[in-house]
């Protein structure tokens, strides 16, 4: 079975999220004029809020990737695959963020940023798991995640989410707004680091090849 060192796995993947967030950040348009009200005029408000929101998403990912990462003994083929499936849906990102950003949340784009939210669920579930297969019934890892609550909830939201999109309509945007609400509240539900994971590293110290 191939293995490699998690270092490069980590090093590779902060890279692409750094250039993920640059991106993202470059999406936002300079406001046309120097005073405050060209803050209001050029819809920079909202700008703003939808670039912080997709930010604490990736800062999100970055956080969960790290700890995980630091209880991975071993990197097969098949994680490469995965880590690679998840940075992917990651990339697409600033793409979605920017649809929704510009068309003041209108009901498509709500629908596709939600759908990029729950595949970034989904590859994130699908390469943990990848993991703990690698490494056996005694994973570390395994241990570490449990039942694994928030992971399960997160794309019963998602799909929440999406759905009042769905049913939304862009002349009267309330279920749209409900929806970006939503993923607003995974984001928050998920801003504490993995405490499970941190609880582990203490407990066993440091895992060789870290």
């Amino acid at each position: 079975m191939m293995t490699m060192p998690t270092s490069r796995v980590e090093a590779f993947s902060d890279g692409v999220m750094a250039v993920i967030l640059t991106i993202m950040v470059l999406e936002i348009h300079v406001p046309e004029g120097h005073d405050w009200a060209a803050l209001t005029s050029s819809g920079l408000g909202m700008s703003l809020l939808t670039y912080l929101l997709s930010f604490i998403y990736v800062g999100i990912y970055w956080n969960n990737h790290h700890h995980m990462f630091q209880i991975t003994e071993r990197i097969t083929g098949g994680a490469l695959w995965a880590n690679l499936h998840l940075l992917f849906w990651l990339s697409l990102l600033p793409l979605t963020t920017a649809w929704l950003d510009e068309s003041s949340f209108a009901r498509i784009p709500a629908i596709i940023y939600g759908a990029d939210l729950l595949a970034l669920a989904v590859a994130y579930f699908i390469l943990q798991s990848v993991i703990i297969r690698s490494q056996g019934a005694g994973s570390t890892l395994r241990t570490a995640v449990g039942r694994d609550l928030k992971g399960k909830l997160s794309p019963v939201l998602y799909i929440a989410g999406i759905l009042c999109a769905v049913f939304g309509r862009d002349e009267s945007p309330a279920l749209v707004y409900v929806a970006v609400a939503i993923f607003a509240g995974v984001a928050i539900l998920w801003l504490v680091p993995d405490r499970r994971i941190e609880r582990r590293l203490a407990t066993d110290g440091s895992m060789p090849g870290h």
